[in-house]
Protein backbone atom coordinates (compact mmCIF):
# COMPACT_ATOMS: atom_id res chain seq x y z
CA UNK A 1 0.00 0.00 0.00
CA UNK A 2 1.12 3.73 -0.63
CA UNK A 3 -0.44 6.79 0.36
CA UNK A 4 1.30 9.65 -0.97
CA UNK A 5 -0.13 13.24 0.51
CA UNK A 6 0.04 16.38 -2.30
CA UNK A 7 -0.05 19.61 -0.56
CA UNK A 8 -0.66 22.62 -2.13
CA UNK A 9 0.84 25.61 0.00
CA UNK A 10 -1.06 28.36 -2.09
CA UNK A 11 -4.57 26.86 -1.22
CA UNK A 12 -3.26 24.93 1.78
CA UNK A 13 -4.88 21.86 0.41
CA UNK A 14 -3.96 18.22 0.66
CA UNK A 15 -5.12 15.86 -2.23
CA UNK A 16 -4.06 12.12 -1.72
CA UNK A 17 -2.71 8.94 -3.87
CA UNK A 18 -3.92 5.67 -2.29
CA UNK A 19 -2.52 2.89 -4.55
CA UNK A 20 -2.57 -1.34 -3.57
CA UNK A 21 -2.13 -3.92 -5.97
CA UNK A 22 -2.02 -1.76 -9.33
CA UNK A 23 -5.05 0.05 -8.20
CA UNK A 24 -5.38 3.95 -7.11
CA UNK A 25 -7.89 6.16 -5.52
CA UNK A 26 -7.43 9.89 -6.09
CA UNK A 27 -9.33 11.68 -2.76
CA UNK A 28 -10.21 15.52 -3.56
CA UNK A 29 -8.08 16.36 -6.75
CA UNK A 30 -7.18 19.73 -7.96
CA UNK A 31 -8.21 20.59 -10.81
CA UNK A 32 -4.82 19.72 -12.76
CA UNK A 33 -5.41 16.21 -12.77
CA UNK A 34 -2.10 15.19 -15.53
CA UNK A 35 0.09 14.97 -12.06
CA UNK A 36 -2.16 12.05 -10.89
CA UNK A 37 -2.37 10.59 -14.18
CA UNK A 38 0.94 10.39 -14.44
CA UNK A 39 1.66 9.45 -11.41
CA UNK A 40 -0.20 6.23 -11.76
CA UNK A 41 1.06 5.59 -14.89
CA UNK A 42 4.79 5.41 -13.82
CA UNK A 43 3.46 2.82 -11.49
CA UNK A 44 2.04 0.63 -14.30
CA UNK A 45 -1.46 1.16 -12.10
CA UNK A 46 -4.95 2.74 -13.05
CA UNK A 47 -7.28 5.44 -11.33
CA UNK A 48 -10.49 3.26 -9.87
CA UNK A 49 -11.79 5.52 -7.12
CA UNK A 50 -12.19 8.99 -7.17
CA UNK A 51 -12.92 10.16 -3.57
CA UNK A 52 -14.76 13.19 -3.16
CA UNK A 53 -15.17 14.20 1.07
CA UNK A 54 -17.60 17.11 0.30
CA UNK A 55 -18.52 19.68 -2.20
CA UNK A 56 -15.68 21.86 -1.86
CA UNK A 57 -16.22 25.53 -1.35
CA UNK A 58 -12.73 27.55 -1.59
CA UNK A 59 -11.57 25.35 -4.59
CA UNK A 60 -12.69 23.48 -8.12
CA UNK A 61 -12.17 19.86 -7.63
CA UNK A 62 -11.04 17.74 -10.51
CA UNK A 63 -13.43 14.89 -10.24
CA UNK A 64 -15.11 15.42 -13.47
CA UNK A 65 -11.77 15.90 -15.77
CA UNK A 66 -9.72 12.89 -14.00
CA UNK A 67 -13.22 10.90 -14.65
CA UNK A 68 -13.71 11.61 -18.25
CA UNK A 69 -10.16 10.99 -18.81
CA UNK A 70 -9.60 7.78 -16.56
CA UNK A 71 -12.78 5.89 -16.27
CA UNK A 72 -12.72 5.94 -12.43
CA UNK A 73 -15.80 6.27 -10.37
CA UNK A 74 -16.84 9.08 -8.61
CA UNK A 75 -18.14 8.61 -5.19
CA UNK A 76 -20.01 11.20 -2.86
CA UNK A 77 -21.24 10.58 1.06
CA UNK A 78 -24.96 10.25 1.80
CA UNK A 79 -27.39 13.25 0.78
CA UNK A 80 -24.64 14.51 -2.27
CA UNK A 81 -26.84 15.25 -5.20
CA UNK A 82 -24.71 16.38 -8.14
CA UNK A 83 -25.83 16.70 -11.36
CA UNK A 84 -23.45 14.65 -13.37
CA UNK A 85 -22.69 11.01 -13.45
CA UNK A 86 -21.52 9.61 -9.79
CA UNK A 87 -22.14 7.01 -7.04
CA UNK A 88 -24.06 8.83 -3.68
CA UNK A 89 -22.49 5.89 -1.32
CA UNK A 90 -24.70 4.66 1.95
CA UNK A 91 -22.84 5.22 5.51
CA UNK A 92 -20.78 2.35 5.89
CA UNK A 93 -20.50 1.47 2.35
CA UNK A 94 -16.77 0.03 1.56
CA UNK A 95 -14.65 0.08 -1.54
CA UNK A 96 -11.81 -2.62 -2.19
CA UNK A 97 -8.80 -1.25 -3.15
CA UNK A 98 -6.61 -3.81 -4.29
CA UNK A 99 -6.44 -5.34 -0.68
CA UNK A 100 -6.80 -2.30 0.95
CA UNK A 101 -10.64 -1.38 2.13
CA UNK A 102 -12.10 2.11 1.96
CA UNK A 103 -15.48 2.82 4.50
CA UNK A 104 -17.26 5.72 4.13
CA UNK A 105 -18.52 7.45 6.81
CA UNK A 106 -21.36 9.76 6.95
CA UNK A 107 -19.80 13.05 9.05
CA UNK A 108 -22.26 16.15 8.48
CA UNK A 109 -21.75 18.83 9.93
CA UNK A 110 -19.27 21.80 8.16
CA UNK A 111 -21.90 20.12 5.25
CA UNK A 112 -24.60 17.51 4.95
CA UNK A 113 -23.17 15.53 2.57
CA UNK A 114 -19.27 15.75 4.27
CA UNK A 115 -17.88 12.42 4.85
CA UNK A 116 -14.57 10.71 6.16
CA UNK A 117 -13.31 7.65 4.17
CA UNK A 118 -11.48 5.07 6.58
CA UNK A 119 -8.73 3.00 5.37
CA UNK A 120 -8.50 -0.37 6.24
CA UNK A 121 -4.65 -2.01 5.79
CA UNK A 122 -3.93 -5.07 4.11
CA UNK A 123 -5.30 -7.02 7.77
CA UNK A 124 -8.40 -5.23 7.76
CA UNK A 125 -7.06 -2.64 10.56
CA UNK A 126 -7.84 0.44 10.84
CA UNK A 127 -4.77 2.68 9.57
CA UNK A 128 -6.06 6.44 8.72
CA UNK A 129 -8.62 8.65 7.87
CA UNK A 130 -9.03 11.20 5.32
CA UNK A 131 -11.09 13.73 6.96
CA UNK A 132 -11.76 16.12 4.57
CA UNK A 133 -13.03 19.56 5.90
CA UNK A 134 -14.73 17.76 8.72
CA UNK A 135 -11.40 17.35 11.16
CA UNK A 136 -8.41 19.15 10.93
CA UNK A 137 -5.25 19.13 12.75
CA UNK A 138 -5.74 21.64 15.70
CA UNK A 139 -9.91 22.21 14.31
CA UNK A 140 -12.67 21.17 12.50
CA UNK A 141 -14.36 22.50 9.90
CA UNK A 142 -16.52 25.86 9.95
CA UNK A 143 -20.60 24.85 9.97
CA UNK A 144 -21.27 28.34 8.44
CA UNK A 145 -20.69 27.61 4.60
CA UNK A 146 -24.20 25.66 4.30
CA UNK A 147 -26.27 26.92 5.95
CA UNK A 148 -28.54 27.72 3.26
CA UNK A 149 -28.52 24.54 1.18
CA UNK A 150 -29.25 22.92 4.37
CA UNK A 151 -31.73 24.94 5.87
CA UNK A 152 -30.10 25.28 8.71
CA UNK A 153 -28.56 27.91 11.28
CA UNK A 154 -24.76 27.89 12.01
CA UNK A 155 -25.58 26.50 15.54
CA UNK A 156 -27.79 23.59 14.12
CA UNK A 157 -24.71 22.84 11.61
CA UNK A 158 -21.85 22.91 14.62
CA UNK A 159 -24.34 20.37 16.83
CA UNK A 160 -24.43 17.86 13.73
CA UNK A 161 -20.78 18.16 13.46
CA UNK A 162 -19.81 17.55 17.14
CA UNK A 163 -22.17 14.59 16.79
CA UNK A 164 -20.06 13.24 14.02
CA UNK A 165 -16.74 13.27 15.85
CA UNK A 166 -18.07 12.18 19.21
CA UNK A 167 -19.68 8.88 17.27
CA UNK A 168 -17.81 8.44 14.09
CA UNK A 169 -14.27 9.41 14.85
CA UNK A 170 -13.34 9.70 18.34
CA UNK A 171 -14.58 5.99 18.47
CA UNK A 172 -11.55 5.09 16.41
CA UNK A 173 -8.45 4.22 17.96
CA UNK A 174 -5.91 6.27 18.67
CA UNK A 175 -2.74 5.50 16.35
CA UNK A 176 -5.01 5.86 12.93
CA UNK A 177 -3.69 8.77 10.64
CA UNK A 178 -5.12 11.36 9.89
CA UNK A 179 -5.42 13.02 7.07
CA UNK A 180 -7.41 16.49 6.57
CA UNK A 181 -8.27 18.23 3.11
CA UNK A 182 -6.35 21.91 4.55
CA UNK A 183 -3.70 22.95 6.61
CA UNK A 184 -3.06 26.54 8.10
CA UNK A 185 -3.90 29.02 5.88
CA UNK A 186 -7.23 27.94 4.45
CA UNK A 187 -10.29 29.84 5.06
CA UNK A 188 -12.34 26.62 5.82
CA UNK A 189 -11.17 26.56 9.34
CA UNK A 190 -9.58 29.06 11.97
CA UNK A 191 -7.19 27.51 14.41
CA UNK A 192 -5.27 25.02 12.22
CA UNK A 193 -2.01 23.61 12.62
CA UNK A 194 1.01 24.03 10.80
CA UNK A 195 1.36 20.39 10.56
CA UNK A 196 -0.24 18.54 7.84
CA UNK A 197 -0.25 14.55 9.22
CA UNK A 198 -0.98 13.48 12.53
CA UNK A 199 -2.16 10.69 14.75
CA UNK A 200 -5.95 10.55 16.11
CA UNK A 201 -4.44 10.29 19.45
CA UNK A 202 -2.47 13.43 19.35
CA UNK A 203 -5.45 15.30 18.03
CA UNK A 204 -7.21 13.71 21.26
CA UNK A 205 -5.01 15.62 23.24
CA UNK A 206 -4.47 18.84 21.80
CA UNK A 207 -7.49 19.80 19.22
CA UNK A 208 -9.92 22.17 21.31
CA UNK A 209 -12.82 20.48 19.53
CA UNK A 210 -12.08 16.83 20.44
CA UNK A 211 -11.56 17.80 24.48
CA UNK A 212 -13.60 14.51 26.35
CA UNK A 213 -15.72 16.42 28.85
CA UNK A 214 -16.63 18.78 26.15
CA UNK A 215 -20.56 19.25 26.28
CA UNK A 216 -22.52 19.87 23.11
CA UNK A 217 -23.57 23.65 23.78
CA UNK A 218 -19.04 24.32 24.34
CA UNK A 219 -18.60 22.78 20.96
CA UNK A 220 -21.33 24.77 19.63
CA UNK A 221 -20.24 28.21 21.27
CA UNK A 222 -16.71 27.43 20.95
CA UNK A 223 -17.03 26.11 16.77
CA UNK A 224 -18.76 29.62 15.98
CA UNK A 225 -17.05 32.11 17.89
CA UNK A 226 -14.89 33.96 16.04
CA UNK A 227 -15.68 33.12 12.72
CA UNK A 228 -14.91 35.90 9.77
CA UNK A 229 -17.73 36.01 6.85
CA UNK A 230 -16.43 33.40 3.96
CA UNK A 231 -14.68 34.50 0.48
CA UNK A 232 -17.55 35.81 -1.96
CA UNK A 233 -16.10 33.10 -4.64
CA UNK A 234 -17.09 30.25 -2.47
CA UNK A 235 -20.75 29.84 -2.91
CA UNK A 236 -19.94 29.63 -6.78
CA UNK A 237 -17.07 26.93 -6.20
CA UNK A 238 -19.47 25.11 -4.46
CA UNK A 239 -21.84 25.09 -7.69
CA UNK A 240 -18.68 24.64 -9.94
CA UNK A 241 -18.25 20.88 -7.97
CA UNK A 242 -22.13 20.56 -7.78
CA UNK A 243 -23.14 20.87 -11.28
CA UNK A 244 -19.76 20.82 -13.83
CA UNK A 245 -17.83 23.23 -15.42
CA UNK A 246 -15.15 23.99 -18.61
CA UNK A 247 -12.19 21.56 -19.21
CA UNK A 248 -8.95 23.20 -17.53
CA UNK A 249 -7.38 22.59 -20.72
CA UNK A 250 -9.67 24.87 -22.51
CA UNK A 251 -9.48 27.42 -19.61
CA UNK A 252 -5.41 27.33 -20.14
CA UNK A 253 -5.12 27.27 -23.80
CA UNK A 254 -7.60 30.36 -24.05
CA UNK A 255 -5.49 32.67 -21.04
CA UNK A 256 -2.38 31.50 -23.12
CA UNK A 257 -3.70 33.81 -25.79
CA UNK A 258 -0.04 36.16 -26.31
CA UNK A 259 -1.38 40.00 -26.74
CA UNK A 260 0.42 42.71 -28.14
CA UNK A 261 -0.37 46.17 -26.21
CA UNK A 262 -2.83 47.06 -29.00
CA UNK A 263 -4.81 43.76 -28.70
CA UNK A 264 -3.94 43.83 -25.03
CA UNK A 265 -5.49 47.48 -24.64
CA UNK A 266 -8.35 46.42 -27.34
CA UNK A 267 -9.40 43.18 -24.83
CA UNK A 268 -9.29 45.55 -21.52
CA UNK A 269 -11.72 47.95 -23.59
CA UNK A 270 -14.13 45.77 -25.39
CA UNK A 271 -14.63 43.43 -22.47
CA UNK A 272 -14.09 45.74 -19.63
CA UNK A 273 -11.68 43.08 -18.10
CA UNK A 274 -9.76 43.22 -14.96
CA UNK A 275 -6.12 44.02 -15.60
CA UNK A 276 -4.09 41.61 -12.93
CA UNK A 277 -0.98 41.95 -12.59
CA UNK A 278 0.77 39.21 -10.79
CA UNK A 279 4.40 39.97 -11.02
CA UNK A 280 7.14 40.75 -8.17
CA UNK A 281 5.81 43.28 -5.45
CA UNK A 282 8.63 45.61 -5.90
CA UNK A 283 8.82 44.92 -10.66
CA UNK A 284 5.03 46.40 -9.80
CA UNK A 285 5.86 49.06 -7.77
CA UNK A 286 8.28 50.33 -10.03
CA UNK A 287 6.18 50.43 -12.97
CA UNK A 288 2.26 48.98 -13.62
CA UNK A 289 -0.96 49.78 -16.04
CA UNK A 290 -2.86 51.87 -14.65
CA UNK A 291 -6.03 50.53 -12.64
CA UNK A 292 -4.74 47.18 -13.19
CA UNK A 293 -4.48 45.52 -9.44
CA UNK A 294 -1.46 43.56 -8.01
CA UNK A 295 -1.58 39.73 -6.18
CA UNK A 296 1.80 38.33 -7.16
CA UNK A 297 2.18 34.75 -7.66
CA UNK A 298 4.64 34.36 -5.05
CA UNK A 299 2.45 33.95 -1.79
CA UNK A 300 -0.83 33.21 -1.56
CA UNK A 301 -2.12 33.84 -4.89
CA UNK A 302 -5.23 32.32 -5.27
CA UNK A 303 -6.90 32.97 -1.87
CA UNK A 304 -6.40 36.62 -2.01
CA UNK A 305 -8.12 36.60 -5.72
CA UNK A 306 -11.14 34.78 -4.42
CA UNK A 307 -11.17 37.26 -1.39
CA UNK A 308 -11.15 40.20 -3.41
CA UNK A 309 -12.05 39.54 -6.89
CA UNK A 310 -15.97 38.87 -6.13
CA UNK A 311 -17.11 37.24 -8.99
CA UNK A 312 -15.95 34.15 -10.99
CA UNK A 313 -17.15 35.40 -14.21
CA UNK A 314 -14.95 38.39 -13.77
CA UNK A 315 -12.62 38.77 -17.40
CA UNK A 316 -9.42 39.26 -16.92
CA UNK A 317 -6.54 40.33 -18.42
CA UNK A 318 -2.83 38.96 -17.30
CA UNK A 319 0.76 40.57 -16.94
CA UNK A 320 2.57 38.01 -15.81
CA UNK A 321 6.38 37.35 -14.91
CA UNK A 322 7.99 35.88 -18.63
CA UNK A 323 7.48 32.16 -18.72
CA UNK A 324 4.86 31.86 -15.72
CA UNK A 325 1.77 32.49 -17.94
CA UNK A 326 0.14 28.94 -17.92
CA UNK A 327 0.80 28.81 -14.11
CA UNK A 328 -0.94 32.11 -13.65
CA UNK A 329 -3.50 31.20 -15.30
CA UNK A 330 -3.67 27.53 -13.84
CA UNK A 331 -4.30 29.05 -10.09
CA UNK A 332 -6.94 31.40 -11.13
CA UNK A 333 -8.64 28.31 -12.89
CA UNK A 334 -7.95 26.40 -9.16
CA UNK A 335 -10.36 28.86 -7.65
CA UNK A 336 -13.26 29.03 -10.40
CA UNK A 337 -11.99 32.03 -12.39
CA UNK A 338 -11.55 30.68 -15.93
CA UNK A 339 -12.34 33.77 -17.60
CA UNK A 340 -8.94 34.86 -18.63
CA UNK A 341 -9.21 36.26 -21.74
CA UNK A 342 -5.08 36.39 -22.05
CA UNK A 343 -1.66 38.32 -21.27
CA UNK A 344 0.23 41.01 -22.37
CA UNK A 345 3.11 39.51 -24.58
CA UNK A 346 6.56 41.26 -23.78
CA UNK A 347 4.97 42.63 -20.50
CA UNK A 348 5.23 46.00 -18.86
CA UNK A 349 8.38 46.61 -21.58
CA UNK A 350 6.24 45.96 -24.39
CA UNK A 351 4.02 48.18 -22.98
CA UNK A 352 6.13 51.42 -22.46
CA UNK A 353 7.98 50.34 -25.24
CA UNK A 354 4.73 50.75 -27.47
CA UNK A 355 4.08 54.49 -25.46
CA UNK A 356 1.96 53.32 -23.06
CA UNK A 357 0.96 55.31 -19.88
CA UNK A 358 2.16 53.64 -16.73
CA UNK A 359 2.05 54.10 -13.31
CA UNK A 360 3.84 54.00 -10.00
CA UNK A 361 3.57 53.58 -6.05
CA UNK A 362 4.74 55.84 -3.74
CA UNK A 363 6.85 54.07 -1.10
CA UNK A 364 9.12 54.75 1.90
CA UNK A 365 11.57 52.69 4.31
CA UNK A 366 10.46 51.39 7.53
CA UNK A 367 13.35 53.10 8.92
CA UNK A 368 12.23 56.63 7.32
CA UNK A 369 8.30 56.12 8.79
CA UNK A 370 10.11 55.42 12.00
CA UNK A 371 11.79 58.44 11.81
CA UNK A 372 8.75 60.68 10.49
CA UNK A 373 6.52 59.19 13.48
CA UNK A 374 9.30 60.55 16.14
CA UNK A 375 9.14 63.72 14.19
CA UNK A 376 5.51 64.02 13.61
CA UNK A 377 3.37 61.93 16.44
CA UNK A 378 -0.03 61.82 15.98
CA UNK A 379 -0.12 64.14 12.58
CA UNK A 380 0.65 60.65 10.84
CA UNK A 381 -1.86 59.07 8.93
CA UNK A 382 -1.23 55.25 9.16
CA UNK A 383 -3.68 52.40 7.89
CA UNK A 384 -2.31 48.78 9.12
CA UNK A 385 -4.10 46.14 6.65
CA UNK A 386 -2.95 43.05 8.21
CA UNK A 387 -6.03 40.71 9.99
CA UNK A 388 -7.55 41.58 13.03
CA UNK A 389 -5.51 39.06 15.02
CA UNK A 390 -2.39 40.53 13.86
CA UNK A 391 -3.21 43.84 14.84
CA UNK A 392 -4.48 42.83 18.53
CA UNK A 393 -1.04 41.42 18.97
CA UNK A 394 1.41 43.63 18.63
CA UNK A 395 1.16 47.26 16.37
CA UNK A 396 1.58 50.85 15.80
CA UNK A 397 -0.04 53.19 18.46
CA UNK A 398 -1.09 55.60 15.73
CA UNK A 399 -2.13 53.12 13.01
CA UNK A 400 -5.72 52.33 12.45
CA UNK A 401 -6.27 48.46 11.35
CA UNK A 402 -8.39 47.89 7.88
CA UNK A 403 -7.77 44.42 7.16
CA UNK A 404 -7.30 43.59 3.45
CA UNK A 405 -10.12 41.03 3.50
CA UNK A 406 -12.48 43.69 3.65
CA UNK A 407 -10.71 46.77 2.31
CA UNK A 408 -13.09 47.03 -0.58
CA UNK A 409 -15.76 47.41 2.06
CA UNK A 410 -13.99 50.48 3.88
CA UNK A 411 -12.64 52.83 0.81
CA UNK A 412 -14.69 55.62 2.54
CA UNK A 413 -12.30 55.75 5.20
CA UNK A 414 -9.44 56.96 3.57
CA UNK A 415 -8.98 60.42 2.52
CA UNK A 416 -8.77 61.75 -1.07
CA UNK A 417 -6.20 64.39 -0.67
CA UNK A 418 -4.31 63.72 2.85
CA UNK A 419 -0.93 61.37 2.42
CA UNK A 420 -1.26 58.67 4.21
CA UNK A 421 0.87 55.21 4.97
CA UNK A 422 0.03 51.66 4.45
CA UNK A 423 1.87 48.82 5.40
CA UNK A 424 0.88 45.10 6.22
CA UNK A 425 3.25 42.34 8.22
CA UNK A 426 5.98 42.04 5.20
CA UNK A 427 4.68 44.24 2.22
CA UNK A 428 2.98 41.97 -0.03
CA UNK A 429 -1.17 42.62 1.05
CA UNK A 430 0.10 46.41 1.47
CA UNK A 431 1.24 45.90 -2.22
CA UNK A 432 -2.05 44.54 -2.91
CA UNK A 433 -3.88 47.31 -1.15
CA UNK A 434 -2.13 50.36 -2.74
CA UNK A 435 -3.06 49.02 -6.14
CA UNK A 436 -6.95 48.77 -5.40
CA UNK A 437 -6.79 51.99 -3.85
CA UNK A 438 -4.83 53.67 -6.64
CA UNK A 439 -7.50 52.10 -8.86
CA UNK A 440 -9.70 53.71 -7.02
CA UNK A 441 -9.12 57.05 -7.24
CA UNK A 442 -6.44 57.32 -3.87
CA UNK A 443 -3.01 58.38 -5.20
CA UNK A 444 -1.80 60.21 -2.06
CA UNK A 445 -0.86 57.00 -0.41
CA UNK A 446 2.43 55.97 0.62
CA UNK A 447 3.31 51.89 0.60
CA UNK A 448 5.97 51.06 3.59
CA UNK A 449 8.20 48.72 2.11
CA UNK A 450 9.05 45.57 4.24
CA UNK A 451 6.28 46.20 6.18
CA UNK A 452 5.39 45.80 10.43
CA UNK A 453 8.42 43.15 10.35
CA UNK A 454 10.81 45.69 8.95
CA UNK A 455 9.44 48.45 11.49
CA UNK A 456 10.25 46.35 14.41
CA UNK A 457 13.58 45.80 13.31
CA UNK A 458 14.14 49.30 12.42
CA UNK A 459 16.95 51.24 14.47
CA UNK A 460 14.90 53.86 15.95
CA UNK A 461 13.75 53.68 19.23
CA UNK A 462 10.57 54.95 20.45
CA UNK A 463 7.26 54.24 22.69
CA UNK A 464 5.18 53.72 19.49
CA UNK A 465 4.22 50.03 19.83
CA UNK A 466 0.66 49.19 21.65
CA UNK A 467 -1.56 46.03 22.13
CA UNK A 468 -5.08 46.45 21.60
CA UNK A 469 -8.34 44.08 21.72
CA UNK A 470 -9.61 46.95 19.46
CA UNK A 471 -9.94 47.33 15.39
CA UNK A 472 -11.48 49.21 13.44
CA UNK A 473 -12.86 46.26 11.32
Amino acid sequence: MKIQQIYTGCLAQGAYYIESEGEVAIIDPLREVQPYIDMASRNNAKIKYIFETHFHADFVSGHLTLADKTGAKIIYGPTAKPTFEAHVAADGEEFRLGKVTFKLLHTPGHTMESSTFLLKDESGKDHAIFSGDTLFLGDVGRPDLAQKAANMTQEELAGLLYDSLRNKIMTLVDDVIVYPAHGQGSACGKNMMTETIDTLGHQKKVNYALRADMTRDEFIKEVTEGLLPPPAYFPMNVKMNKEGYESIDTIISQGKRALDPVAFELEAETHEALILDVRDKDDFRKGFIPRSIFIGLDDDFAPWVGALIKDVYTPILLVTPEGREEEAVTRLARVGFDNTLGYLKGGIAAWEAAGKEIDRVDSMSAEALAEKILRSGKDLLIYDVRRASEYNEDHLKIAANTPLDFLNDHLAEFPKKTPFFLHCKGGYRSMIASSILKSRGYHNLIDVMGGFEAIKESKIEAPVFATSEKTNS
